[in-house]
């Protein structure tokens, strides 16, 4: 067993709201300088740019996961992450297919959406807005997410922005969801004191990141189990935590 420090919410230029310069070898190279091991890319409603940021992590000797923010009808943001890319895209192609809203995007009001290959080139660009709701509650959200076999959690539980606590007021009873992300660890016992019912869920805390600078620092880390060591031995061994299959 070995700590591996993570960050498990970072956007790329795909996600409107990202700066430009977070393509996926920056945000790849970035996670080296700052000590990270595991790296997850989560743009908004779309999985698109996770090939080229899994194949710059690889050059990188980071741990890569696929992974999508994804906004609800109610316009809460959960985080879904997958252990192979190949569910990762399946699952965004049925929310782009199937479930997403489709605005034209305006990148002078919201910003470009880039899609970009390995080597950072552009290969092109997203014309229908990213952030807005999709047609999936919070519920069904998560269900369609888990049948392709997603981790899924409430993203950024401590934010006033789409946060699930700040939409629906409260942590609400009986939701499934056994982990909950924090953007700010030191709010966590604040949160549990106003908010009993966090105290049925494990915590990971993420950047949510959108600028190279705002990626999380080498300071929250898994335990996890990496003997014989490969990649793919890690990355077994955190779905296993997040998904509760080591317990």
């Amino acid at each position: 067993m070995n700590k591996y420090y993570y960050d498990l919410h970072i956007h790329s230029c795909l996600s409107p709201c990202g700066d430009d310069d977070m393509t996926p070898n920056n945000i790849a190279g970035m996670a080296a300088l700052k000590g990270l091991q595991i790296a997850a890319l989560t743009d908004h409603n779309t999985s698109k740019n996770c090939p080229a940021f899994l194949a710059a992590c690889k050059k990188n000797g980071i741990i890569g996961i696929a992974g999508m923010e994804l906004t609800t009808s109610e316009e809460i943001h959960i985080v879904c992450l997958f252990e192979n890319l190949e569910n990762a895209m399946a699952f965004s192609d049925d929310v782009d297919k199937n479930h997403r809203i489709k605005i034209p995007n305006k990148p002078k009001i919201f910003g470009e959406q880039y899609i970009m290959d390995e080597d950072d080139n552009i290969i092109g660009n997203e014309e229908n807005l990213l952030i807005n709701a999709t047609d999936l509650d919070l519920q069904s959200a998560s269900s369609l997410a888990k049948s392709y076999g997603a981790f899924v959690c409430p993203a950024h539980v401590d934010k006033q922005s789409n946060g699930i606590i700040a939409i629906l007021g409260d942590f609400p009873k009986d939701t499934g969801f056994e982990y909950a992300e924090l953007n700010n660890a030191s709010k966590k016992e604040e949160y549990l004191e106003k908010y009993p019912n966090l105290s049925s869920c494990f915590f990971i805390t993420d950047s949510d990141a959108h600028y190279l600078w705002d990626i999380n620092e080498a300071e929250n880390f898994f335990m996890l189990d990496d003997e014989p060591y490969s990649s793919d031995k890690v990355r077994r061994s955190l779905f296993a935590k997040l998904l509760k299959e080591d317990e």
